[in-house]
């Protein structure tokens, strides 16, 4: 309903959340009926009312387990008192290069169910969830109890419908105001042709009576039996398939749940729903409502599992450690989660992340997602469309551009600050889109908006007005504060930008723009180097605010030595643009030797193997004997009011700091610090599928996926139709945003050999480089369709 919900209950906490339940009756003795759940944890034992966890009081299966490669989960349940096994089998489809058809609004369960035993057994699997419509939990009253109970629908509708190919429940509502953000239509079906039984309503639901008016129903035989009236506003709506399944085989439930909830309000959550316009949703475009959402979709889903299946065996197949690819896909799911979401023009936006029941953070802001690579290489329209965003909408004339987008579109500048570093990130990601493209229009058509976001550093009073190659001024930043002097943090941002803008400004024959770039790149380096660079690590010269008459052009300050300020601090992310520099093939942005020393030192000074005696005045992600990366360290001594989140450590971060690790050779540290991640995102203290920072599902935490850049050194340009990949021997998953596939390299003598296959998608290709190895150049240009492998020798 447009909106997160974690931990938001239909009705209230009890029995009426969504669920599935199985019926076993063999041919002699007693038949038994459980829910399709897992024991209730000891922990969760204790409630004011004795629990608080949904379906508390129903039988569960005592064993259960969860295995899973991100869109893929299944859960194991197994009980010694049933004489079958189930298998829970989810997954939306999810393929990189198809954004259409990876935000199918849809989930897909299927149950395989074993007979374990030596006779046949009628088995029924059934779902039941109450029409829901209209609660979404931001109208409730109190219950006797002083429970707060969601209402917002009068008399929701649940009909029985049935295509040729598929069949179940659709439940909408008549009282819902057609524009309100909670009015949609939900849809609970199955492509099962027989053995389907059906309740779109039970009984009224005083003293949970409706819930036992089903069980008994179902408990009976596996059979559903209609009720004839309506009794409830959210009327529980029930759908079961009845199969035999002889001894030692299995039979497969398979159910969807479907959904289309248009009218999406604008960063809902940064005012109130009556301020904020309804902008809808791109998905509700290509669907009339729910039903229509299955019926479009089941002829085509056999080949949207093969081919999610395909890229997840792909991925999870190459040589990547095996805590590079957990942590790369499971944070894939930020892509499926309310952190991110497309307006009717196909344009991606995002949230930072998410609260339990509201967006954290609003505007795609670009100091957050500068550093994930994830939507580029896996979808470059999404990245583009963002692109489009930031240079068309959200930079005004003179290059200021707005660091949080407003909505609708015709509003985007009015969120007045620009961020240092989220302006020049959007530099090099521009530049890194064109190269993944290798599209020369786009380039063309953004260009003259490109050169004013770059030349907005140079306007007087501008964070490198005196033009120099180093930002000196105000500097707004991802920290939520802003920085007064060089600092390493927005000096590589600049840096990188600069190389990036020579590199376009060549492309676009604009020979003295390309001349300056180069310039102030060289000169800014150099000045880092000497000037920052302390021997270990890069840190920041506070300048006094009043010394710069020209900081007037954003604010007026009146102190000596502002607050919130890094210092001699050793930050965690002070290479960020370096390792945004190495992704796009940019090259060193200042002494690789310092470089390599910096990220040592990150090491030696900011990671903790044991969190039980660190202080952290602010939210804590890693407690207790876990390990992990703060934020920063003092090794000469803290400020006394250093920049807020200086003792937190967030997984974003900690990916920046690791994949700078992998570039250097320092593969043994960087896999320590990715391994703390995953260590503490295990499934049991925490979700492994949602890394946190301000809000769950964090867009910073797909910061991940650069892992996987970093270990194989995968680069591609479409510009020049060259690939590059590490030759260590091995296979690699590759993808450029728009194709994918796996790359192996092996070695004979002093000879890489080389099979590219593309999997999906097409891929034009004139020179393939081995890092440090040497390149290939072919005879002509080969075009790589889906299913292609080429197989060829690069000399050293």
């Amino acid at each position: 309903m447009n909106k997160p919900a974690k931990g938001f209950s239909t009705v209230t906490v009890g029995n009426n959340a969504p669920f599935f339940a199985i019926n076993v009756r063999p041919a002699q003795g007693k038949s038994m009926t459980k829910a399709l759940l897992g024991p209730v944890d000891p922990s969760e034992f204790q409630h004011y009312e004795g629990r608080p966890v949904n379906q508390h009081g129903f039988p569960r299966f005592t064993d259960a387990s969860f295995d899973a490669a991100y869109p893929f989960g299944q859960v194991n349940l197994s009980d010694k008192r049933m004489p079958v096994t189930v298998k829970v089998k989810g997954f939306n489809p999810f393929i990189p290069g198809d954004a259409d058809n990876s935000g199918i609004p849809m989930a897909v369960l299927a149950y395989e169910v074993s007979n374990t035993g030596q006779a046949p057994l009628t088995v029924s699997v059934c779902g039941s969830m109450r029409n829901f419509v209209g609660r979404d939990g931001s109208k409730y009253v109190k219950d006797w109890k002083g429970d707060y109970v969601p209402i917002g629908a009068k008399k929701n509708v649940n009909t029985y419908k049935r295509d040729k190919d598929v069949q179940g429940i659709f439940m909408y509502s008549d009282s819902v105001n057609r524009q309100d953000a909670a009015w949609g239509t939900i849809a609970l079906t199955t492509n099962s042709l027989t053995g389907v039984s059906y309740r779109t309503s039970s009984r009224s639901n005083d003293w949970e009576n409706a819930m036992l008016d089903f069980w008994d129903d179902f408990s009976a035989d596996g059979v559903l039996t209609e009720k004839s009236k309506l009794v409830d506003d959210d009327p529980l709506a029930s759908l079961a398939v009845q199969k035999t399944i002889a001894p030692g085989q299995t039979q497969t439930f398979t159910f969807f749940i479907s959904w289309n909830f248009p009218n999406r309000a604008a960063w809902a959550s940064f005012s109130t729903k009556a301020d904020q316009p309804a902008v809808g949703n791109y998905y509700s475009a290509q669907y009339a409502d729910a039903w229509e959402v299955i019926v479009k979709t089941l002829p085509h889903l056999p080949a949207l599992e093969r081919k999610t299946l395909q890229f997840v065996n792909a991925f999870v197949q190459s040589d990547y450690p095996d805590v590079i690819k957990e942590a790369a896909l499971f944070n894939l799911a930020t892509l499926r989660s309310q952190t991110v979401f497309r307006i009717p023009s196909g344009h991606l936006m995002g949230w930072e992340g998410v609260f339990d029941e509201f967006g954290s953070c609003f505007g795609s802001c670009t100091h957050v997602w500068n550093y994930e690579q994830a939507t580029a290489f896996l979808f470059a329209d999404l990245s583009q469309s963002m692109r489009d965003i930031e240079f068309n909408y959200a930079t005004n004339d003179i290059g200021k551009m707005s660091f949080r987008v407003m909505l609708p579109l015709e509003k985007a500048q009015e969120w007045k600050n620009a961020a240092a570093d989220g302006q020049m990130g959007t530099i090099l990601k521009f530049y890194r889109d064109w190269q993944l493209s290798g599209n020369q229009e786009f380039l063309k058509k953004n260009w003259p908006q490109v050169k004013k976001a770059l030349g907005y550093a140079w306007i007087k009073g501008g964070w490198d007005g005196n033009q120099d190659g180093v930002m000196e001024g105000r500097q707004h930043n991802t920290m939520d504060v802003d920085y007064f002097g060089p600092n390493p943090q927005m000096s590589f941002w600049y840096l990188g930008a600069l190389k990036a803008g020579r590199e376009m400004a060549v492309a676009m024959n604009e020979p003295e723009l390309a001349k300056k770039c180069d310039l102030l790149a060289k000169k800014g380096s150099a000045w880092v180097d000497q000037n920052l660079f302390n021997g270990e690590y890069y840190e920041h010269k506070i300048t006094d605010p009043k010394t710069f008459d020209f900081l007037n052009w954003e604010r007026d300050s009146t102190v000596n030595l502002p607050d919130y300020q890094l210092g001699k601090g050793c930050l965690v992310d002070q290479l960020v643009g370096q390792m945004m520099a190495h992704m796009v093939g940019l090259g060193y942005l200042a002494d690789r030797e310092h470089i390599q020393t910096t990220l040592r030192s990150i090491m030696k000074y900011n990671y903790l193997d044991n969190f039980s005696d660190h202080f952290n005045n602010m939210r804590s992600y890693v407690m207790g004997d876990e390990a992990g990366l703060l934020m920063a360290s003092w090794p000469k001594g803290r400020l006394k009011v250093p920049f807020p989140y200086f003792a937190k450590s967030m997984t974003g971060f900690e990916y920046c700091a690791a994949v700078g690790m992998l570039y250097e050779g320092q593969a043994e540290n960087a896999l320590k610090c990715i391994s703390a991640i995953r260590d503490r995102f295990d499934g049991r203290k925490r979700n492994p599928f949602n890394e946190p920072e301000c809000g769950y599902h964090y867009a910073r935490s797909m910061t991940s996926w650069n892992t996987v850049l970093a270990w194989s050194q995968f680069q591609y340009s479409g510009v020049t139709e060259a690939m590059t990949i590490t030759s260590k021997p091995g296979t690699y998953f590759w993808s450029n945003g728009s194709a994918w596939g796996t790359c192996k390299v092996s070695r004979t003598g002093a000879k890489t050999n080389v099979a590219l296959t593309v999997l999906n998608g097409s891929l034009r290709l004139q020179t393939f480089r081995v890092q440090a190895g040497g390149n290939h150049t072919f005879p002509k240009r080969q075009e790589l369709g889906e299913g292609k492998t080429i197989k060829f020798t690069v000399n050293e």
